[in-house]
């Protein structure tokens, strides 16, 4: 790292010299040096009084100029920015990067789109191009994804291996996402995931890569999947997995939660027992509602509960509770079932129960349905259940059961 200045030998410097210790500070935090994230707030802080205490001489030198536009765009103080621009008698300051700035660090970015985008030529070949293609980026993300990429592309580009190309990438890969172009989020995820893995900002890359493949697997995906994820270390990788598992499962796509569940089963050691049995959880949950399921029954049951999560142990009781509704016996007492013979022809025997059982659909996918005639209405109020206390107090169970366990499961999705 660079040598650290004592306070004295910054007061004498101009404001640009010390915006490069800050450049470099930021450029090997997203490389990976974290203790240089101190350094960064310090940095931040000489700089302010440094652009403050300057005399008004030093900004003829376009340099100082570029420091302290820089130093805004990079978390410094934008009251600072205001300071300076209210003493710049000279002009020396471009009134149109200025007042795009202070809208944009007042949280009015939309407004300063068509502006900047008119003005950005003339700084293209300048210090500043890549932040303000930055600024510009996030400012047009909402209105238009598609030339937001654009503007993070030149970003990128004018500043390769910085904290600059670190946060266009991420900001490019939920832009793609979000607008529907996944082959540019895998393309992205690739550039982030050899680059920028050891930076403090890498799980926000994680989240954002997990929806992109959760939401885009299939036969061709799956390899850009893998080979984006053999750039991480493997405890991360198997984070990954386990979090791509968890999402699939969740969402009902088998191949995925299984996929993902092996390979992060696969990544954990014999002693380490959480990542397995969360595999196991994610593995067995896919199976609960198809043919599979007391194999599933049985794998879940062996889950040693205290390495799960709260939340995690809150979706294995889920499961389980719906597997044992799937699965319980009809009692002899219902009326629906004791006249299934008279009402099912004989080749549907094969099937589990009747058309008139609760257990032939999902209750939950009946609730789905209000259109296709009310399945439960209709048969709480067919003559032969009516004044039938059994019958309505297995109905208000079984409702209130699987109401449990959407709302526990939509609260689940995120």
């Amino acid at each position: 790292m660079a040598t650290i200045l004592h306070a004295e030998e910054l007061d004498d410097l101009p404001p640009y010299k010390i915006l490069r210790s800050l450049q470099f500070i930021q450029d090997s935090v997203v490389l990976g040096d974290h203790s240089a994230i101190e350094m960064q707030r310090y940095m931040l802080g000489a700089i302010d009084k440094r652009l403050r205490t300057a005399g008004i001489a030093q900004f003829e030198d376009p340099r100082n100029i570029d420091a302290a536009l820089i130093y805004a765009m990079s978390g410094g103080n934008p009251e600072t920015l205001d300071f300076l621009t209210s003493r710049d008698i000279e002009g020396n300051f471009d009134s149109r990067i200025t007042d795009a700035l202070r809208q944009y660090l007042n949280g009015k970015g939309a407004l300063i789109v068509s502006n900047l985008a008119k003005a950005i030529p003339e700084y293209r070949n300048s210090r500043i191009a890549p932040y303000l293609y930055l600024i510009l980026g996030n400012a047009s993300s909402l209105q238009d994804p598609k030339a937001a990429i654009g503007y993070f592309d030149w970003a990128r580009l004018m500043a390769p291996g910085t904290i600059i190309e670190e946060a266009a990438l991420r900001r490019s890969i939920s832009l793609s996402m979000r607008g529907g172009m996944p082959e540019k989020g895998f393309s992205y995820s690739l550039s982030y995931a050899r680059r920028f893995m050891t930076s403090p900002y890498a799980s926000q890359f994680a989240d954002i890569f997990v929806e992109l493949a959760v939401a885009n697997f299939n036969e061709q995906t799956e390899g850009k999947i893998t080979e984006i994820l053999e750039f991480m270390d493997r405890a991360r990788q198997r984070e990954v997995y386990l979090r791509i598992a968890r999402r699939a499962a969740i969402a009902g796509l088998q191949p995925l939660a299984r996929l993902a569940a092996a390979r992060a089963a696969a990544l954990s050691d014999i002693a380490e027992s959480k990542p397995k049995a969360l595999a196991s959880l994610y593995a067995g949950l896919v199976d609960v509602p198809s043919a599979d399921i007391l194999d599933a029954i049985k794998q879940m049951s062996v889950i040693p509960e205290q390495d799960l999560s709260p939340r995690d142990r809150a979706l294995l009781q889920a499961a389980k509770a719906v597997a044992q509704e799937v699965l319980r016996p009809p009692e002899s007492e219902s009326l629906t079932q004791a006249t299934v013979s008279s009402v099912i022809p004989e080749e549907s025997n094969e099937r589990s129960g009747s058309g008139e059982s609760p257990f032939a659909e999902p209750v939950a996918q009946m609730a789905d349905k209000p259109t296709e005639g009310g399945g439960e209405e209709q048969e709480a109020n067919a003559p032969e259940n009516q004044g039938n206390p059994e019958h309505d107090n297995f109905l208000t169970a079984g409702r209130s059961k699987i109401d449990e366990i959407d709302m526990l499961l939509k609260g689940e999705v995120k």
